[in-house]
């Protein structure tokens, strides 16, 4: 199976298996009167929304590039991880208003032993989907599918809080009574520890997905980039405006190259190539733009710092070309 049909397969199962988890959620929440269970419900909504928006953008993120985006599609993965993040923020705050209401107002909870369940279900469900997405997400490089996985992982640990709560008020009815709606007051505390979780899940992922929306630069794959380049020595002199920036699974790297400079136009050429190949093979998926200059040892145009001679080279090479200039 190609890297775009896993992707799109593993988008599916999010969706189906969110689907299923709405229903079940809110018709127990109902049923037994939790704002908690309620609280998941609406968060299983939530990603069952991420899960379609994550679909759509991998589906988009996949076509090739045309006259309208000629560096592709990759982006439409970022703007899925942030307007999934934002939608966490919304979906936080609803449940957030729903608890302070229900604390202001106890209700008690009937069969606290049916929501229990469906939140067992709900846990493990998550687990494994959410395993798959950020499995598929990391070897495809997918935000998308990553920012989906963060959403199923969070109703993992928001469901597993759901569950300690509704078995805290199930033991306190059985067995100590007489405090009465009191234990009640777990459950909208529950709901306030999902929201939380979830707030700490939506900043992770909009400062993911917005750093590369953004065009910040990738300071280990530049760290690998400059060592790549050592091994060319010594037909590659140096190297200076290194750029590199991620629109979705792409990697789009731009730079300049001295060589020397009595180097054939032909060779520079096919220097230039080897080196982006070299680039690409060791950052899959990586779009390389290289500009050829002369190097004449004169440190010009800032380069000293890429400079891959030793201060020896640099100067024969000085007193060459000055040597060149005066016949």
């Amino acid at each position: 199976m190609n890297p775009g049909t896993r992707k799109k397969a593993v988008a599916w199962l999010s969706v189906f298996s969110n689907t299923a988890l709405v229903a079940l959620k809110l018709i127990v929440g109902l049923l037994i009167g939790s704002v908690s269970v309620i609280s998941e419900a609406i968060h299983s909504g939530v990603d069952l929304v991420a899960a379609v928006v994550a679909l759509l953008a991998v589906r988009s993120s996949g076509k090739p590039a045309d006259e309208e985006h000629p560096f592709g599609h990759g982006k439409y993965e970022n703007v899925s991880g942030t307007f999934e993040a934002v939608l966490i923020f919304a979906a936080a705050g609803w449940i957030i208003y729903e608890a302070v209401k229900k604390i202001a107002s106890p209700q008690a909870i009937d069969e606290p032993g049916l929501g229990i369940l469906i939140m067992a279900v709900s846990a493990a469900a998550n687990l494994g989907v959410s395993h798959l997405l950020f499995k598929v997400g990391r070897e495809t490089d997918s935000i998308a599918l990553q920012a989906d996985g963060w959403h199923l992982r969070t109703d993992v640990w928001t469901s597993a809080g759901v569950m300690v709560g509704l078995a805290v008020i199930w033991l306190g009815d059985r067995f100590v009574p007489q405090l009465g709606d009191q234990w009640h007051l777990v459950d909208p505390l529950a709901a306030l520890v999902v929201a939380a979780l979830i707030l700490k899940a939506a900043w992770h992922l909009t400062m993911t997905s917005v750093r590369d929306l953004v065009d910040v630069s990738l300071p280990e794959e530049e760290a690998g980039i400059k060592t790549i380049l050592q091994g060319f020595v010594p037909r590659l002199h140096g190297f200076h405006r290194l750029r590199t920036r991620k629109g979705g699974s792409t990697i789009f790297i731009e730079f300049h190259i001295f060589v020397p400079a009595e180097m054939s136009v032909d060779d520079s050429h096919r220097l230039a190539h080897e080196i982006s190949r070299k680039i690409q093979e060791h950052f899959g998926g990586s779009s390389v733009t290289v500009h050829v200059e002369p190097c004449r040892g004169d440190c010009g145009h800032g380069c000293l710092a890429g400079c891959l001679l030793t201060e020896a080279e640099r100067d024969e090479m000085r007193r060459t070309h000055q040597f060149g200039q005066q016949t």
